[in-house]
């Protein structure tokens, strides 16, 4: 790999333990499953690889966000997905055995782990577990992209905004009201729901304008998260 990743003092098996991806295996499976994984530091803006790369192995989000976008001949970008702490990156490339069709760039200073392809064989072949954790997240993934297309087929902006602030509130959706913090710029996240960062920013206006949210830069603050909730109903 390259020489801007590096290795902290924690040990690999420390960082997969709190990885959904290797929940439910024990201590001696994360061991043995860690020991050749490497852990990568990775600036903020680095690509970590390029549509036509190679696809060396997964790399394993624990902390920071990574953009995953399409790129046109103009230079024109559709962000695809924005990968979060326990997200993972390349499973098409790795099990289809081919190039990646989509770049991935940090979007903050990120730790990241990177698994070669031979150890994701090695893995789902000899840890049921495993196996089961990639074939959930895939799932996973395809039902998220399912959700987008209908999203974007079926729903209006305002509705797409305020499901996407509904989605980041985790656990915190069942209190009366509730605070999101945007991973990445307006922009970026105009682009991960299909909409112009004009538009993103006056749907944000206009339903701060109601009450329904408070917005101070990528912080936003919602009073009455029932309400807001109504607003897609």
């Amino acid at each position: 790999m390259p020489s801007m990743f590096a290795r902290t003092a924690m040990p690999p098996s420390d960082l997969v333990s709190k990885l959904p991806l290797f929940s439910g295996l024990s201590r001696d499976d994360l061991a043995r499953i860690s020991l050749e994984f490497e852990e990568m530091e990775v600036p903020r803006g680095t690509t970590l690889f390029r549509p036509g790369d190679l696809c060396s192995g997964l790399h394993v989000v624990v902390s920071g966000h990574v953009k995953v976008s399409l790129g046109s001949a103009d230079g024109a970008e559709k962000v695809v997905d924005l990968a979060g702490p326990g997200q993972t990156l390349g499973e098409t490339a790795v099990f289809l055995d081919r190039p990646h069709k989509t770049a991935a760039e940090t979007l903050s200073d990120s730790r990241l782990l990177h698994i070669s392809k031979e150890q994701v064989y090695a893995a789902v072949q000899n840890h049921p577990g495993f196996a089961q954790r990639v074939i959930a997240g895939l799932s996973h993934r395809l039902d998220r992209f399912i959700n987008d297309l209908e999203s974007l087929t079926l729903h209006s902006g305002t509705e797409r905004v305020v499901s996407y602030l509904l989605s980041r509130l985790e656990g915190a959706a069942e209190h009366p009201q509730a605070a999101v913090t945007l991973p990445a710029s307006k922009g970026i996240i105009a682009s991960r729901l299909n909409l112009t960062q004009e538009h993103f920013s006056r749907i944000l206006h206009d339903l701060a304008a109601t009450d329904l949210i408070r917005v101070d830069g990528r912080s936003i603050m919602i009073p009455d998260v029932a309400q807001l909730r109504a607003r897609t109903a």
